[in-house]
């Protein structure tokens, strides 16, 4: 080897910027909201009108509120099945306890937070304690809830939706602040969509930012080495799922002072659909990898899907098969990519 040369390691080269990008693990979904909005914006007219961001945005944003908390936790190595009905117990929790006891709705909309977090801490609690799956875990926790919705609701209401509290103390301030709108020049935004943002923001900023998003990938990618490295994994754990708890709360209030009722059979099924954003943003399912800002992508595809189809006057039945195979080419860019950037 000529000792004029100054070989480098691969393993310690710089990389380059495109690498560096296409390493990111929203890039996939980011390149997939793209096509998302090329195809309906050249067959949807209505996909171009301004009116039609809010909406979107709206739409997006009731996935995106649980989608954070559930990338967070998918980068820690976990899943909860539970968090779909968590949202409908949250809102249900609220307005039959203000109604049983007659309360002020602001004092109900605090029990509300309470049991949420509850919840949450119960199915770190379990999982802690039995060491199972949190797939097993939360999908005991699912038929829990979901069956104390419908009984609960049926004892208190009589029926399978909460009672109007319309006409209870402090539904009008309740309702302003889960339930609102602002105006953002010609462009009303629901309240849900500031919600949204907020919680993206802070989730990227923990995750990237601070201490505590170190210990969030160090315990997905082993835990038990997390655990020798000092890393007090029961409480990221427990926080995970607790903020799961707590944006399902926030997303249950709006639900609740929005429609002014809770169906006691809502939220099955969309536990999937927030994993699903949280795939389509970059987030592995066995942990240690994910983002955020991927989480939020998804759950903007999901919104930009799921009206783009109606706009485009196409059978509204097609969109979970639509929905499937986004995850499937979601999935593959998102390896292609990485794969990519490995290389480079």
């Amino acid at each position: 080897m000529d000792p004029n040369q100054n070989p480098t390691d691969d393993r310690v080269g710089a990389r380059s910027l495109s690498a560096r990008t296409l390493s990111r693990p929203e890039i996939g979904a980011l390149l997939g909201a793209i096509a998302v909005a090329i195809l309906f914006l050249a067959v949807a007219p209505a996909f171009r009108e301004v009116p039609t961001v809010g909406t979107i945005l709206y739409q997006s944003a009731t996935i995106g509120i649980m989608t954070v908390p559930v990338s967070l936790l998918m980068i820690g190595g976990e899943f909860d099945l539970s968090a779909g009905v968590a949202v409908t117990s949250s809102g249900l929790a609220t307005a039959l306890i203000t109604w049983e006891f007659g309360l002020n709705v602001w004092t109900g909309v605090g029990i509300g937070l309470v049991v949420s977090l509850a919840i949450g801490a119960f199915n770190g609690w379990i999982l802690h304690l039995t060491g199972l799956h949190s797939f097993l875990v939360t999908l005991g926790s699912f038929f829990i809830l979901q069956g104390a919705n419908l009984g609960l609701t049926q004892a208190i209401a009589g029926g399978v939706s909460s009672p109007n509290l319309q006409n209870v103390q402090g539904w009008d301030s309740a309702q302003s602040f889960f339930a609102g709108s602002v105006t953002i020049g010609s462009l009303p935004l629901q309240v849900p969509i500031l919600f949204w943002i907020v919680l993206v923001i802070i989730g990227a900023y923990v995750l990237l930012r601070t201490r505590v998003g170190n210990w969030i990938f160090a315990v997905g990618g082993d835990a038990e080495a997390a655990r020798a490295a000092g890393v007090p994994v029961f409480w990221v754990k427990m926080g995970l799922f607790m903020a799961v708890g707590f944006c399902a709360w926030l997303l249950g209030m709006h639900m609740l002072f929005n429609y002014n009722n809770v169906q006691s059979g809502n939220g099955v099924g969309n536990e999937f659909i927030y994993i699903i954003a949280a795939v389509i943003g970059g987030c592995l399912l066995d942990g240690g990898l994910g983002s955020v800002i991927g989480g939020a992508i998804g759950a903007l595809i999901f919104g930009m899907t799921q009206l783009g189809i109606t706009y485009a006057g196409w059978d509204p039945d097609w969109f979970k098969a639509f929905l499937g195979a986004m995850l499937l080419l979601a999935t593959v860019v998102n390896l292609i990519v990485r794969k990519k950037a490995d290389q480079k």
